[in-house]
Order: C-alpha cells, then sequence, then structure tokens
C-alpha cells in the first residue's frame, strides 16, 4: 500500500513539475496539429498546412491496426483524396500542454474507393468522453461532414480512439487538434431555467462547464452570407440564419462597410468581444426587425438533441444607430423570459461598432427543437432588436467508460516530453526524494487511513472503492488529513433516507437533491446527495468537507460526515428546521412571519459566522456564493451559513486577494470580482448586502418580471435610499414595527455593502458592528432622534473592541463561537459600549 501511494504521489508530482503556463503570453496556436490522414503528402488549405502523417518526420504517434486509402475520383479538396482505414480498435497519441482547452475537428468524406467508405460504421473516444457512438458514415458522400468539439486536456499525452462495430471498420480523412485562447469558453455562465420549480429566469452554472466536452451543432452569421473557415482565426464555419428563422416578415438584413472597434484584447474574458470570439464579418451583418414592426418579435428555430443541456452564444454589435444606448430589446428562450440585452449592468461596453456577446447554458425540452426570439422594447422611442451572431453547442457529459489513461506515463512518449532542463530533473528528483522520505516518515506516525486524498477515477461501477482514497487521474489537488472518521456509510444512509424516497426530499441544489434522514441514534439530518450530470462534483465535494471538518461554529452549519462509496459523493449535515432564509421571507405560498427584530438577529448570526470564516483562520476562508439559499435557519431560527462547495481560502501572501475562475450566483455577484477574476472577502460583503436588502424587501436578487430599472434588487435598493424613498419596497408586513433609527443604521449597513469598489466597503466586522448597532436601536437600549445622523453621534460613544489575533486553521476545530457583541434584552447604558469583547470561552 505505501509503494501504491507513493507511485500516485511520484505522478502527481511529475505531472506538476510538467506544466506549461500559454496563458502567459498572447495567444497563438500552440501545439497545433493538422493532419492529412492516409498520406505523406502535406496539403495546404484555408491558411493552414496539414502535414501527410505517413511522413517519416511526423512527430507523433499512431497505435493499432491500419492502411491507407486513396480515391479513385474527384473530390472537392485534396485533403479528402485520402483516409485512413482502421479495422480494429486503433488511436492517434498526440503531445499537449496540460490544463488547457482544445479544438478537436475530425473530417470525413466517403470517396470512391474500393473499400466503401459509406458503410463504415464505428465510435471516436477522446480520455473521458465518446465523441460519435455508432457513427454511420452513409451521410458523408456526397460533401465533407466536419465534426467539432471543445475538450479540456488535462494531461501531457491525449489519444483519440477509434473504435470499428463488429464486422464493420472506422475511417477518417483529417485530424485538426490546437489550443484555444485563454477564457474562450468561460467558468462562469448564466443557466436559463424555463422549468424551474422556483420560477423561471437566470442562476449561475455552478458546475466548471469544461468538465464536460462540447460539440458544435449550429454557428450563423445572422443576416449575412457564409463565413468560411479560410476568413475565421479559428477556422470555423458560420453559416447564414435564413433556413432557422422563422419570422422572416418580421425581419431585415442589415450590413455594415465599416471597422469593428475591439475594446477587448486578445486574451480578455468577455462581455466584449476579441478577434478569437468571431471575426469582423460576423460583426458587420445582421438581422433587425423592420420599421415600423410595432414590437413585433424576432424567432429562430434549431434542431437539437432532446432533454440536454446546451451552451450558447448569441453575438451582438450595433452599427445601425447614430449614438449608442439607443436600443434595448428582451431575449427569450422557449417563449420564455431571459433579460434585457445592452441594458444588463454588467459591464458590456456598448459603443457604437463594439461587438459583445453573452453566453448561457439551456437544457433542451422534449420536442427537439431550441427557439431563440428577440422582442423590441417598445417603451423607446426607437424600438428594435438585432441578432449578429448565434453559436449552439451540446454538453456531453463524462463517459466512465472511457477512462482517463495516464499516458503521462507511457513508454512511447517522445523524449522531449519527459525530459527537461537538467536543472529542473535534477530540482524534481530532489523533491520526489524528499516527499517519499516524509511519507515514510508519517506512516510510521500514524494510521494509513489518514493517507492524502487522491482524485476520484473516472470509472462507474458498482464497487466499494473510496472516492477519497482510490483514483489515478489528477483533476484536482489532493486533500491532506481528512478526517475520516466522519465518514458514513451508504447503507446506513439508505436506511436513514428510506432508500433515498422522493417524499424525503426537502430541497434541491446544484449539487443535487437534499433528503431528511433520520440516523440509527435518533438524530434528524439533512442529506445532500450528488447527482450525475448536476454540474457539480468532486471539486465541491472536497471543498465542503475540507472546511466544514475542520471548523465549529454556532452560525456555520456543522458537518455530520459523509460517504464516498460506489462512486457516490453524499454530504450529511444537521438538520435545519425552518429551511432556507429565503422560503422564510418569500417565495413560499405562505406569508413570512419574521419579525424586523427577528431578521435583524438572523442577520447578525450569518454575518458572525461569515466574519469568523473571514478572520478565523490563518488566510481565512471566502465563502464566494453568500445567499438567501444559503442561510438557514434552526427550530429556534438561529441563522447558519452553508453551502461551502465554492469556497477558497484566502491569500496568504502580500496580496489582498486570489485570482481565480469567477464562480457564484447572478444577483449576489461581486462586480469587481465579475471584472477581475480577484476575489477578496470584500466579495463576500457585497453579496451578503444583498441578503439585508432581500430581507428587507423581502423579494428576490433578481426578478425579470419587473420594469427594468427594478430588475436587480442591489442596483434598485441603493437607488431607492438615495431618492429617499426606501420606505416604499420595505416588506408590508414589518412596515409598522421598524424604529426609524434601526433602519437608518440598517440601511446604512448594505448601502456601504453594495459599493462598487471593494476597498470602499465595511470588512464583515464592520457590518456585524452596524447589525447589532441596528438591534440596540430597534430595542431602545439606545435612545437617538429620528433626525440624528446615524453615522456618528456626540451622545453616544461606542468603539469595536481590539480583537485578539485568531488561532491557525489547524486549531481551527476546537472553536466554535466568536462573537462581537454578545446582545442580551438587558438595556446597556449609553456611556457603555454597546459590544463585549471577543469570546472565545463559548467555543464548543
Amino acid at each position: 500500500m505505501a509503494t501504491q501511494h507513493s507511485l500516485l504521489l511520484l505522478t502527481f508530482l511529475l505531472q506538476f513539475s510538467s506544466l506549461q503556463f500559454p496563458s502567459l503570453g498572447l495567444y497563438n496556436l500552440q501545439k497545433t496539429y493538422f493532419i492529412n490522414c492516409g498520406s505523406d503528402t502535406d496539403v495546404e488549405q484555408n491558411n493552414n498546412n496539414y502535414i501527410g502523417e505517413s511522413d517519416p518526420n511526423y512527430p507523433e504517434k499512431l497505435f493499432g491496426i491500419s492502411s491507407t486509402m486513396t480515391s479513385q475520383s474527384s473530390v472537392p479538396s485534396t485533403l479528402y483524396q485520402t483516409a485512413r482505414i482502421f479495422n480494429s480498435e486503433s488511436s492517434y497519441e498526440f503531445t499537449t500542454i496540460p490544463n488547457n482547452t482544445y479544438m478537436v475537428r475530425l473530417h470525413f468524406l466517403s470517396f470512391s474507393s474500393p473499400t466503401n467508405l459509406s458503410s463504415a460504421k464505428f465510435s471516436v473516444s477522446v480520455p473521458g468522453f465518446h465523441l460519435l457512438q455508432n457513427f454511420d458514415a452513409k451521410n458523408t458522400t456526397n460533401s465533407p461532414l466536419i465534426k467539432e468539439y471543445f475538450v479540456k486536456i488535462i494531461r501531457k499525452r491525449f489519444k483519440i480512439i477509434f473504435t470499428p462495430q463488429n464486422s464493420s471498420f472506422a475511417f477518417v480523412n483529417a485530424i485538426e487538434l490546437f489550443t484555444l485562447p485563454i477564457h474562450f469558453i468561460p467558468d462562469l455562465v448564466a443557466r436559463f431555467s424555463y422549468l424551474s420549480s422556483t420560477g423561471r429566469g437566470l442562476s449561475t452554472y455552478t458546475g466548471d462547464l469544461l468538465s464536460r466536452a462540447l460539440e458544435t451543432k449550429h454557428r450563423l452569421n445572422v443576416g449575412g452570407e457564409t463565413v468560411t473557415r479560410l476568413t475565421d482565426d479559428l477556422s470555423r464555419n458560420w453559416l447564414p440564419d435564413d433556413n432557422y428563422i422563422t419570422t422572416p416578415q418580421n425581419a431585415k438584413n442589415i450590413s455594415f462597410s465599416g471597422n469593428i472597434k475591439r475594446t477587448a484584447n486578445d486574451e480578455s474574458d468577455g462581455p466584449n468581444s476579441n478577434q478569437y470570439i468571431a471575426p469582423d464579418t460576423v460583426y458587420q451583418f445582421a438581422k433587425e426587425t423592420k420599421n415600423g414592426s410595432n414590437g413585433l418579435s424576432i424567432s429562430w428555430s434549431f434542431p437539437v438533441d432532446k432533454n440536454i443541456d446546451h451552451f450558447i452564444r448569441l453575438h451582438f454589435c450595433d452599427f445601425s444607430n447614430l449614438q449608442p444606448g439607443l436600443t434595448t430589446f428582451f431575449l427569450y428562450f422557449y417563449d420564455t423570459y431571459v433579460q434585457n440585452v445592452n441594458d444588463d449592468g454588467t459591464g458590456i461596453s456598448l459603443q457604437l461598432n463594439d461587438p459583445y456577446y453573452y453566453d448561457f447554458v439551456v437544457r433542451s425540452d422534449a420536442s427537439g427543437i431550441f427557439k431563440v426570439t428577440l422582442t423590441p422594447n417598445v417603451t423607446f422611442s426607437l424600438p428594435s432588436a438585432f441578432l449578429n451572431g448565434l453559436e449552439l453547442m451540446k454538453l456531453i457529459e463524462p463517459s466512465g467508460l472511457v477512462p482517463f489513461d495516464d499516458l503521462d506515463s507511457n513508454s512511447k512518449v517522445n523524449l522531449p516530453v519527459v525530459v527537461g532542463s537538467a536543472v529542473g530533473g535534477l530540482v524534481l528528483v530532489f523533491v520526489v526524494v524528499v516527499m517519499l522520505l516524509w511519507i515514510r516518515k508519517i506512516r510510521k506516525q500514524r494510521p494509513v487511513e489518514n493517507s492524502s486524498w487522491l482524485p476520484v477515477r473516472a470509472a462507474a461501477g458498482w464497487s466499494n472503492h473510496s472516492r477519497l482514497t482510490d483514483g489515478t487521474t489528477t483533476q484536482g489537488s489532493p486533500l491532506r488529513n481528512i478526517n475520516l472518521g466522519l465518514k458514513i456509510s451508504l447503507h446506513d444512509l439508505q436506511l436513514a433516507t428510506e432508500n433515498f424516497k422522493a417524499e424525503r426530499i426537502i430541497g434541491k441544489g446544484g449539487f443535487g437533491n437534499v433528503y431528511k434522514g433520520v440516523l440509527e441514534n435518533g438524530k434528524s439530518v439533512a442529506v445532500k446527495r450528488s447527482e450525475p450530470g448536476s454540474g457539480q462534483g468532486l471539486p465541491e465535494f472536497q471543498a465542503e468537507i475540507m472546511v466544514l471538518s475542520k471548523i465549529r461554529h454556532r452560525h456555520l452549519v456543522s458537518l455530520i460526515g459523509y460517504c464516498d462509496e460506489r462512486f457516490e459523493m453524499i454530504l450529511v449535515y444537521e438538520y435545519m428546521e425552518k429551511g432556507t432564509l429565503r422560503d422564510n421571507l418569500y417565495g413560499t405560498n405562505l406569508p413570512s412571519i419574521l419579525s424586523w427584530k427577528q431578521r435583524l438577529e438572523i442577520c447578525i448570526g450569518a454575518a458572525r459566522g461569515l466574519h469568523y470564516l473571514h478572520k478565523g483562520a490563518t488566510g481565512g476562508i471566502i465563502h464566494r456564493d453568500v445567499k438567501s439559499t444559503n442561510i438557514l435557519l434552526d427550530e429556534n431560527l438561529v441563522a447558519k451559513v452553508a453551502d461551502f462547495g465554492l469556497s477558497r481560502t484566502g491569500p496568504l501572501d502580500q496580496h489582498s486577494y486570489v485570482s481565480t475562475g469567477v464562480k457564484g450566483t447572478f444577483g449576489y455577484l461581486d462586480p469587481e470580482y465579475f471584472r477581475s477574476q480577484q476575489l477578496t472577502e470584500k466579495s463576500d460583503v457585497y453579496s451578503f448586502g444583498v441578503v439585508l436588502l432581500e430581507v428587507l424587501c423581502a423579494r428576490p436578487a433578481l426578478d425579470p418580471t419587473l420594469p427594468r430599472e427594478q430588475v436587480n434588487l442591489a442596483e434598485w435598493g441603493v437607488f431607492c435610499k438615495d431618492k429617499g424613498i426606501l420606505e416604499d419596497i420595505i416588506d408590508p408586513t414589518i412596515k409598522g414595527q421598524i424604529d426609524q433609527n434601526s433602519l437608518r443604521k440598517f440601511s446604512e449597513a448594505f448601502e456601504k455593502c453594495l459599493q462598487d469598489d471593494g476597498s470602499d466597503r465595511p470588512s464583515m466586522g464592520d457590518v456585524l458592528w452596524d447589525l447589532e448597532y441596528a438591534l440596540q436601536l430597534q430595542r431602545g437600549t439606545i435612545q437617538r432622534e429620528p433626525h440624528e445622523d446615524s453615522s456618528s453621534s456626540a451622545s453616544v460613544s461606542i468603539q469595536l473592541p481590539n480583537v485578539r489575533r485568531f488561532p491557525s486553521l489547524s486549531t481551527l476545530s476546537e472553536i466554535d463561537d466568536m462573537s462581537i457583541g454578545r446582545i442580551t434584552d438587558e438595556s446597556v447604558n449609553a456611556e457603555d459600549s454597546v459590544f463585549s469583547q471577543l469570546n472565545i470561552g463559548d467555543a464548543r
């Protein structure tokens, strides 16, 4: 066992040492392969040089039994005059740059030959995914068929595997494989839910989009002609949209002969378009609503696979108006409102001739048709809507039947792939030796079960192997010292939930269903079970256990245990009787029964929990998904922060931020974090400010059914406060309960939280101070005049106490409750400090 773990660690170190970072410079086609299969002749096409694979200088490997075939008649291009034929499972193997997104293109044309290529039936797979299953080549006789995929490659070697069906064969005419620009496929994507149980609209697609492969289904140059592969920097074809528009009577084609501006550079992460997102030609054409159409819509319909997640990218460029910002219009999927275009507050530059785009993940319905509609905003003096381009891609689920082969250790790997510089090799050997000696020492000091958490295998099946202790891939960083004493058997959880009975479901999130369970000892628990294809997986599972197994606090939901048997991922929490804060405010058929005083106490509890996360450990922990559904209430309405799947450890160096891909929930997302991808504690503070407004107004953070200026609660709430009309949007059930001084202090708190610049926002400790002050004002323990400025006072002296340095993460499990300000119902003398000292003694 020790040898096995040592080898796994060695593999991880070898892979880590080989990582290259192409994103540090401007994009170029690194590790590019354009292959003329079955030929020793190079072919120039679309500005790309397709190398003949039979050339002895060809750098990559071909494994398996295969032969070549040459066309016996004319074909549309010399690229399709030859093909590689596979009579058994065979593969191409390439050197790749780890942890990069690649374009994979496969070319097929059944030309005339002694072997009837059109009779081929086969599958094509890559590590982790089936790209083509049971492919029938009969429709590839008249013109080339090009299948295009986006795949994240996590290793230095990559295989494309061709598997013929029984008594058949496989073939391919050409292959393309090259890296894509950084951020080409984003980490953060809006998910549109048209059948959501909580209502329609947008949420955040919380999984890593590229944990799945993408297959291009449609790519359109709307309002224009075909854009050929020769014109596009990534060799893409853009087809006219005329075959897909369903309301041609409402639309007209428009064009622009001037220059397309690009405020985005080559490596930018949207929302404005750089040269690789789409070529200028796409943005120089559009379909626009006809003049005098009186708000009539333009619609397109596309054939798609049924009940499958799809990625859609919509391209816009306003070149027909005389000045920017004159046009805003509404976007619909399946006749359901999605959002306003040109008026969503996402930081899009709306300069004339400056292209931009929107990305969404949408699940198709059972009709097999995907519908997109644009409707002008008739409240504008010039109502109009337009679209320049559209891309639609199918998301391919990972396949446990296609393992992530450990290609990096393959003996056939070319020497330059394995061997770096002499100095790098010596350093690597030294590190490996030290780590192996360290492992040997540790194993003498503690049981084997406390070994590092190794990533999960991609294979499926009914095995008792653990995701935490068995695996061969390196898709995530190993986590050390996971508390295996928290493990709960799958059998026990099946008994606790009556085998995950549907009637026991009490909630559903991005990770999966949540069930109410009762353990053998009679303790009620909430059981969160991951679902295949839920969009979340091992990273969130690991993060949740890593955070909650090491900390305890009265205002953080406690982790009871976890289960990772049979490739399940299950988390078990203390049961929170009253559910989510959101459900206690709105969104159910029952009116809210929370008083203003109770709401303040709930906000204070949640703030204490977040403040503890930020300051209770070296480096701190940033939650990254603070929202009203992640604040739970127990039977006594004590608030507890939950769901740590997206949490990140704070910066440990001189920086005040963590650079990371943007994740979170729209409506709560810190705009500064969204723009800069620099995560700070102040990102949680912004999200908490939105929660404070929810508590005050009892409405969602985003409500697309409202007038456009009211859709975003954060913007609308700050606007109303500035205009002195905040009382107009307060929840009517608590209007008569709120002391005006308490309201003033509370509104100051949320307004400070919602500042655009993170440096202008308070710390969570300062927010907690303001909320406890607001509660004291509500209770009447501090007397103030209604006209008095609550930000300063000559009659009251309140100082935040000095806070001791907090213990390190290693001792954090011993600490439960740190509170700035234990407020009791007893009156507090105005001359005394309102807040108590930091209380470590209450830790459990």
